[in-house]
């Protein structure tokens, strides 16, 4: 019951989850070239998203992934050297509030998703 009511939080729908997923990976993949953070975002992703993790690391991951999707924010992205600022300094806040519960497994699917960008 606890997870259905964050999930709520964030989405209203099955629908709403999926959209956030394709803009998630969409963003990212426009992006991984110019974002030095991209590893701690991925690794953040599959933290937030593992049956394992709490709830409430779950809700402070899934806020700054929420933040890095949102197509407004305090420094617009589109701005060169500084348009992710923002966007960094939001999941580094929460990877260190969360540092402890993300996964050498974590960090290995985000290497290996990097690995697929490049090739």
């Amino acid at each position: 019951m606890r997870m259905q009511s964050a999930y709520s939080a964030f989405w209203q729908s099955k629908d709403d989850d999926s959209a956030f997923h394709r803009r998630f990976w969409r963003k990212l993949r426009g992006a991984a070239v110019s974002i030095p953070f991209v590893e701690d975002l991925l690794a953040a992703y599959y933290c937030a998203f593992d049956r394992e993790t709490p709830l409430s690391v779950k809700t402070t991951l899934i806020g700054a992934l929420v933040y890095f999707v949102l197509p407004a924010d305090a420094i617009p992205d589109f701005l060169p050297l500084i348009g992710f600022t923002d966007d960094a300094a939001i999941l580094a806040g929460a990877l260190k509030l969360v540092t402890d519960h993300i996964r050498p497994e974590h960090r290995a699917a985000a290497r290996n998703m990097l690995a697929d960008f490049q090739s």
